[in-house]
């Protein structure tokens, strides 16, 4: 695995902490190169991390890192990253969108700048990363586009909640499979990844306390499902939306304690329990009671 992706170079979106992070640091440990994107110049008091902190863990780790201070929706900003990558490290091979706006109100509820704000930094900020990654991701034998956004699960009791982020969410992975398609001929592979279950960032701990952080696993199992699935070749598979224990466990990995989460971790949104997961064509009548149970 080390070799796949030592000497490789990826750019991120976000990446300051969290997730995003935690797949550099893995990252960084099987030699490969980061170029992160992100608008965390200074500490906030209620999120902790920085992009030069993300920097300085990525070189803590083995590897070698820039950081760029921008914002994933400026176009300007996106294009001065990848240029960044070109000039320090030679070219873009792995391409990670990973920052997101998430606000989980309901249709009556929510601001329009905030419906904007979502719209803007996942579909935009994908869309703008990726297209400015793809003249040099062509010129790479080891291409990808990895986007963290979930499967598409129609299921009513979803689709009903917070539509305007779903949409969002759901819009990076018709973007991302649709990129599969496209460049199917280029051999730049383009999937989805996903949490089977909560994760433990310091947002979840802020807004949902201890015994939230306490159900949730770590970032360490979004990083070592990203890991794996970027060390294998681009011709391995392409256009898939998949939960990181699903990665894991093709990987062989069949314990899962490590990460976390006691017994019951909390599921992430889109994802059902195994056996109670409802098509787009459910009833709605069933469905309401579904919820209702």
């Amino acid at each position: 695995m080390g070799s796949a992706l030592r000497g490789r170079t990826i750019v991120m979106s976000g990446g300051s902490r969290g997730i995003g992070l935690a797949i550099l640091v893995a990252a960084a440990r099987e030699g490969a190169n980061a170029v992160l994107l992100a608008k965390t110049d200074t500490p906030d008091a209620r999120l902790p991390g920085t992009v030069h902190t993300a920097v300085s863990a990525i070189a803590a780790a083995g590897g070698h890192a820039v950081g760029v201070i921008g914002d994933v929706r400026d176009e300007a900003d996106v294009e001065r990253a990848v240029a960044t990558a070109v000039e320090r490290f030679g070219g873009v091979d792995i391409c990670i969108n990973n920052a997101g706006a998430i606000n989980k109100a309901g249709t009556l509820e929510l601001p329009l700048k905030r419906f904007d704000l979502m719209q803007q930094v996942n579909v935009r900020g994908t869309y703008l990363l990726t297209r400015a990654c793809l003249p040099h991701l062509r010129q790479s034998d080891h291409a990808h586009v990895l986007s963290l956004s979930p499967p598409l699960n129609l299921a009513p009791h979803w689709l009903g909640q917070f539509p305007a982020y779903t949409m969002s969410k759901y819009a990076m992975t018709l973007l991302t499979l649709g990129w599969a398609a496209e460049f199917a001929a280029n051999k730049i592979a383009s999937d989805c990844l996903w949490p089977q279950t909560r994760i433990a960032t310091a947002v979840i701990g802020m807004l949902g306390g201890p015994d939230a952080l306490a159900r949730s696993r770590s970032p360490e199992i979004m990083a070592d499902a990203a890991v794996h699935l970027l060390a294998q070749s681009p011709t391995a598979g392409t256009g898939r939306t998949l939960l990181d224990v699903e990665v894991l466990a093709a990987a062989g990995v069949t314990d899962f304690a490590k990460y976390g989460g006691g017994t019951d971790p909390t599921l992430d949104l889109y994802v059902d329990p195994p056996g109670e997961s409802l098509s787009g064509t459910t009833d709605i009548d069933t469905e309401r009671k579904w919820i209702e149970r």
